[in-house]
């Protein structure tokens, strides 16, 4: 049952996700995400960076009740909300954004069209008219332009 919580918590995340990112991030705190888009910081940091830990302390909360609680459903909770933001830095941080330069020849046509998707999300420079605000789910129109070549 634990397993099926963390899981459901995880894929629930990518929703959540698009939410924050849509109406959050580019919303009232659009002044922490800005730099993400225009590349406006200095260095390798970003404004937008502070988002880790806004995100993680919920989850790190949640843990932290669940563990003092004998592991209760909190626990999962907060384990589902981090594994989920494991996978949300290493695919957007370390192979979209090459924070870390790994993976830069991938023919994988999934990780193809979530690059490709990401890349469209920050043609736009303001935060009006964006699109593809979520992270692991995109728009089957990204996955055709790879699945379809020969």
């Amino acid at each position: 049952m634990n397993f099926l919580v963390v899981l459901l918590v995880f894929i629930s995340m990518e929703g959540a996700t698009w939410l924050i990112h849509k109406y959050i991030m580019h919303g009232f705190l659009w002044s922490l995400h800005r730099d993400h888009h225009d590349h406006s910081h200095n260095g390798k940091l970003e404004r937008n960076d502070l988002f880790f830990f806004i995100f993680a302390s919920p989850a790190i909360a949640l843990l932290y009740l669940g563990v003092k609680q004998e592991f209760s459903y909190w626990f999962f909770i907060g384990l589902g909300i981090s594994l989920y933001g494991m996978a949300y830095f290493f695919v957007h941080d370390i192979f979209i954004h090459q924070r870390v330069k790994m993976f830069t020849k991938t023919k994988n046509p999934y990780f193809l069209a979530i690059r490709r998707a990401h890349k469209q999300h920050h043609k736009h420079l303001g935060k009006e008219e964006g699109e593809c605000f979520g992270f692991l789910w995109i728009p089957v129109k990204y996955f055709k332009m790879y699945f379809n070549k020969k």
